[in-house]
């Protein structure tokens, strides 16, 4: 189907990238640049706790759908479910969720390995601030972390309004890794001890710690995770 071949990222000779790089992607440039610019539009995806697993525009838009005479409808859920289907679980329905915001920071950084500094985007939509792939991940990656960490008044978002976890000296440290997160507020929800996916936040920690774009693409991403071997042993 040429209309879909179209919109398949070019590959192969005469489409190498940085450092004659190959790609194979479903997407070219053109349809990156047009779903990054919703990903990244607070209004929608972008939250300052990561990226929502649905747009906030269903909030006051939803998405509603007829059939056999009824109206079944998706709004923007960003705690938990009003209804009690799949056991009142919500976490494809509004709020942040670990294991899509990996998935699409590593996504990320994989085209930036092939662009480089050739492609960016206005992060957050709107703002004037032009960024890079990789700076775009780590921008998600930052907004992650942020859940867990203590903001300016000392209040650290994972705990929301669960005092006893804020104040108290003997629970406020002992960080909980919480299956999803409110899409607004950052609160964890769902189970409480998730560090099967959640607790993958350490290593994004760890990855953007020791990793810079320069780095990225002059060694990859193994550069962030091989020690006592220098860039050129990396390489090979």
């Amino acid at each position: 189907m040429p209309e879909l071949l179209e919109s398949i990222h070019p590959t192969g000779p005469g489409h190498f990238g940085v450092d004659e790089r190959g790609i194979i992607a479903l997407v070219n440039p053109e349809r990156l640049r047009r779903i990054l610019s919703k990903m990244l539009d607070e209004s929608e995806f972008l939250s300052p706790y990561g990226i929502r697993s649905i747009s906030k525009f269903h909030e006051r838009n939803p998405y509603v759908f007829h059939a056999g005479g009824q109206a079944y409808r998706v709004d923007y859920l960003p705690a938990e479910s009003d209804t009690g289907m799949f056991g009142g679980n919500s976490n494809w329905r509004g709020p942040i969720w670990m294991p899509v915001n990996v998935v699409l920071i590593r996504a990320l950084l994989n085209f930036y390995l092939y662009y480089g500094d050739n492609f960016k985007i206005e992060c957050p939509t709107g703002s004037g601030r032009m960024m890079n792939l990789f700076e775009v991940a780590r921008e998600i990656a930052d907004r992650l972390t942020r859940i867990f960490l203590r903001d300016e008044r000392g209040r650290r978002p994972v705990y929301g309004g669960t005092e006893k976890f804020q104040v108290d000296p003997h629970w406020r440290d002992q960080i909980l890794f919480y299956e999803y997160f409110h899409g607004d507020n950052g609160a964890g929800l769902g189970a409480s001890h998730q560090t099967g996916w959640t607790g993958v936040v350490a290593k994004l920690i760890q990855l953007f710690g020791r990793l810079d774009p320069k780095k990225m693409l002059e060694v990859g991403r193994g550069a962030a995770f091989i020690r006592g071997r220098s860039e050129g042993e990396v390489k090979k």
